[in-house]
Parts: structure tokens; C-alpha cells; sequence
């Protein structure tokens, strides 16, 4: 006869048979499957190149490759802040119904103002899906980055309002006016950090993946030696067919993004993400934000063609 012994939970945690020789029964325990790490995403500024995040972030989802953290820059607070938002749907469908008129009936001349722009308009169309919202009451971090213009200091917006952060990371110096957020004067977060790395690195994140939309930009950093000779006022001047004539806001906008190229390479060199993205967006205008399809499609399918190794970081990790 065999002796059955029971906890209170009738569970069998002893079996003898008829010798007495003990029997286990105890079910062997499951086998544990590591968790894949989370990754955590910088998005850098880069205009209306900046659309192609949508396109990273919807690769990865379709995967199941799951994003732990995001800091973004311009742009890429933009996306990055409503992605966490669970609005990312309702971004994509307005960026992908501009056109070159939409934008500029977004955009509202601003007089005696710190830019061009007072913005509120573009503020009214994130207030009907981002009305309430703070940074805290995401689940997951974000931070966006924004620049003190009093100061030249590096800010990072982790809590308030997710509107204000945003706005905050994408004024564009002379474009859009600075926002004043607790004491202080922020602008555009591409002037300090524009591809925020050490943002991630800093929150001590396994895996850090950025997206990098300037990176064929200009090429490599090079010095010319050029004549300064003197030409007359009159005289046309000898531009190559290919270099359309810029305006205010174009020669703004172009001195912006050099100064912004600069920064991000060598900031990258001394804190390189563990995977960069570079989308093939040279051909797109930093002021094109009617072709945002383009865009996305571009930033999907660099996430898409990029998926691999950034499953082979993860399983490296856990083993």
C-alpha cells in the first residue's frame, strides 16, 4: 500500500512505497525563458525629416520588439511623446494629410515675438489629443530635450505637461517663440543634444538605439580653400544649377541644421548608441513636411532592413 502524504493545499509532497523507500513526486520546475531587455530609443531633431520616426516606430511594433524608454529631440519629442501617448495612429494621419497649403494656414505670424511663429496653432491641433496629459503619467519614461537660451544649458523635460515639453524641444531658434516653462526660456534641444544618447545612457539603459536623420546630410566635416576675390554687386551670382536661392527662414533653417550636424557627430563619437538608423532621406527638404509619406515609408523600411541585429543585441543580452 502506498502512504499518501498532503499540505493544506492538497498538493503530494511525499511518496513512499511499500518498503518505505521514498518516491519523489515533486513536478519538475518550468523552464525559465529569459526576458528579451527592452530597448530604448533616441530620436533626433531633423524637421520634417522627422516624420521617418514614425516609420522606426511602427517596424519595431510589428516585430514585438518592445520599447522601454524614448528621449527625443525636436522632432523626435514630437513622435517619441505621442507614440508613448498611444497617439501615434492620429500623428501619422496628420502628417500624411499635409500639404503645402495646410501647413501654412498652421502657422500664425507672430509680431515683436521671439520667432516667426507664435505656434498656437499647431498648439490647438495637440491640444485635441494631448489636452492633460504629463510626462509621469506615461507608462513609460520619456524625456525631452530642450536648451535654456539664457544659460546655453541642456534641459531635460521629464515631468509637467507633455505639450509644453514638446513644444519646448522643437522651438526652432528665429522660427518658433521660445517657451517659458518654470522659470525658464527654452528653445530648440538640437542647439545642445540633437540624437540624445546620453539621455538613455544616463538612465542606464541596456540597449540604446538611435535614429539619426542628418547623417547624409552634408558628408564628412571638410575645409575649403577658397579665393575671396571681389565680384560686383550687379554681376549674377554664380551658384550651381542645383542650389535653389534661400530666404530669411531658408538661410535660418540651413545655418541651424549645419550647426546641428556638428554637434550630433561629435557627440556621437564620444557616446555611440549601441545601433544607429540612418533613413535615406537626402533628398528631402528640411522644410518638406508635406512629404511625410515618403518619410515614413523611408524610416520603416531602415528599421525593417535593421531588425536583425537589434534581435541578435537583445538575445546576446540575456545569455
Amino acid at each position: 500500500m502506498l502512504n499518501w502524504s498532503f499540505t493544506r493545499s492538497n498538493q503530494i509532497t511525499d511518496l513512499s512505497g511499500p518498503d518505505g523507500t521514498s518516491i519523489s513526486t515533486t513536478p519538475p520546475e518550468p523552464a525559465h525563458t529569459p526576458q528579451k531587455p527592452k530597448i530604448a530609443i533616441a530620436l533626433g531633431g531633423g524637421a520634417a525629416r522627422g516624420w521617418a520616426h514614425i516609420g522606426v516606430l511602427r517596424a519595431l511594433d510589428e516585430e514585438g520588439i518592445e520599447v522601454g524608454m524614448i528621449a527625443g529631440t525636436s522632432i523626435g519629442a514630437l513622435v517619441g511623446g505621442c507614440y508613448l501617448a498611444g497617439k501615434l495612429d492620429e500623428l501619422e494621419a496628420f502628417a500624411r494629410s499635409l500639404t503645402v497649403r495646410r501647413i501654412a494656414g498652421l502657422l500664425d505670424f507672430a509680431i515683436g515675438g521671439g520667432g516667426l511663429f507664435g505656434g498656437l496653432r499647431l498648439t490647438k491641433r495637440m491640444q485635441e489629443h494631448l489636452e492633460g496629459l504629463s510626462i509621469e503619467g506615461l507608462d513609460r519614461p520619456f524625456i525631452a530635450v530642450a536648451t535654456e537660451v539664457h544659460s546655453g544649458h541642456e534641459v531635460w523635460l521629464e515631468k509637467g505637461s507633455l505639450i509644453t515639453a514638446i513644444r519646448a524641444s522643437y522651438a526652432l531658434p528665429g522660427i518658433f517663440e521660445p517657451i517659458k516653462a518654470n522659470g525658464r526660456t527654452l528653445i530648440d534641444g538640437a542647439l545642445v543634444n540633437p540624437v540624445p544618447v546620453s539621455v538613455c545612457r544616463a538612465h542606464e539603459q541596456q540597449l540604446v538605439v538611435a535614429v539619426n536623420l542628418n547623417y547624409d546630410l552634408y558628408g564628412r566635416s571638410a575645409v575649403v580653400k577658397h579665393s575671396a576675390g571681389a565680384e560686383s554687386m550687379d554681376a549674377p551670382a554664380k551658384e550651381p544649377p542645383h542650389h535653389s536661392r534661400l530666404g530669411m527662414t531658408g538661410v535660418m533653417v540651413q545655418a541651424f541644421n549645419i550647426i546641428q550636424d556638428r554637434i550630433s557627430r561629435a557627440r556621437l563619437a564620444g557616446d555611440p548608441p549601441d545601433l544607429a538608423l540612418h533613413p535615406k532621406l537626402n533628398d528631402i527638404g528640411l522644410s518638406e513636411f508635406h512629404r511625410a509619406g515618403e518619410a515614413i515609408d523611408r524610416g520603416y523600411l531602415e528599421a525593417k532592413a535593421r531588425l536583425g541585429e537589434i534581435q541578435r543585441m537583445q538575445e546576446a543580452l540575456v545569455r
